[in-house]
């Protein structure tokens, strides 16, 4: 990590720093996103995925939490892309703009308290295992519903919840958790949402399952239907129906397209990354580093 979006300027990284009494740090006053850049190394391209709908997120977010952006959606995306550039490296890499509450101030509240937006980046791999797959188990924590927070905001403090699933899991000896809804349906893991693949038809939990509507879960519906000719639904569904899969994975920003072998005790298909995931996750690696036309609208070119 070379260089920092900061106080409205890019700075060295080590300057990009917070106070103790910052209101975001103290009370959770903070929204962000997640965004993948992919280095093309035969293109010699960075390739920044879905960077227009990522920030269009962020202002619905920033909306939801009485934060004001002072940069319009052009100028967001202007801002990231020299950032990249200005930290030079040529490798897959994770950004992370963080809009907050950063006046320094005792006090709950939204109103009247000064807003900012921070940018860094570094490089990032796999954040979870994507080949061989992972085990994971069925968390005691619900996720955080639409009466306690305002619905598809990717907000900071709430992923409190997130972080104690992911804990929960690495405590009982699994990679991952699901989550379920305040209704007792399956949600999403961790900070990924899951597809179930049953009979030749991909299911993925409806937004009113208290998940957020991620942007990758989009890119994956619409690839499973335009390349592999799958059905897809948003439907809810219980825990027992996991069990019963044909496949199952995790999908988002940071899993990417993660195969889950096995929920708790029990192995899901043969214990393998199945066929169709293993298709989806060979079409999104092309098509996030630029190499299918027709996903081309995905990516934006930094140099």
């Amino acid at each position: 990590m070379k260089y920092a979006y900061f106080k409205g300027k890019i700075v060295p990284f080590e300057q990009a720093t917070v106070g103790i009494m910052t209101h975001a740090l103290n009370y959770g006053t903070g929204c962000f996103e997640g965004i993948r850049a992919y280095w093309n190394e035969d293109q010699q391209q960075m390739y920044v995925l879905k960077l227009v709908e990522h920030y269009m997120r962020l202002i619905k977010s920033c909306e939801a939490i009485h934060i004001k952006l002072n940069l319009s959606l052009a100028e967001l995306v202007g801002v990231t892309i020299d950032l990249v550039k200005k930290n030079g490296y040529k490798q897959d890499l994770y950004i992370r703009p963080l809009a907050y509450k950063s006046e320094e101030k005792i006090g709950l509240g939204l109103h009247g308290i000064e807003d900012d937006l921070a940018i860094y980046l570094a490089p990032f791999g796999e954040y979870i295992d994507i080949s061989s797959g992972i085990k994971v188990c069925l968390s005691k924590y619900r996720r955080i519903t639409e009466h306690s927070m305002p619905q598809g905001a990717k907000l900071t403090g709430t992923y409190f919840n997130s972080s104690l699933a992911k804990a929960e899991a690495l405590d009982r000896g699994f990679v991952e958790a699901i989550t379920l809804s305040h209704k007792g349906n399956v949600a999403e893991g961790s900070g990924e949402n899951i597809f179930m693949v049953k009979k030749e038809k991909l299911i993925t939990p409806r937004l009113s399952d208290d998940i957020l509507p991620g942007i990758t879960r989009r890119a994956v519906m619409e690839m499973a239907r335009n390349e592999l000719g799958l059905k897809v639904f948003e439907k809810s569904f219980k825990p027992a129906a996991l069990y019963t899969a044909d496949e199952l994975f995790f999908c988002g920003t940071g899993a990417q397209i993660s195969p889950i072998v096995q929920v708790e005790k029990k192995k899901i298909g043969n214990g393998k990354p199945g066929p169709i995931t293993k298709q989806l996750q060979d079409i999104y690696f092309k098509a996030v580093r630029g190499e299918t036309p027709k996903y081309k609208k995905w990516c934006t070119p930094v140099y």
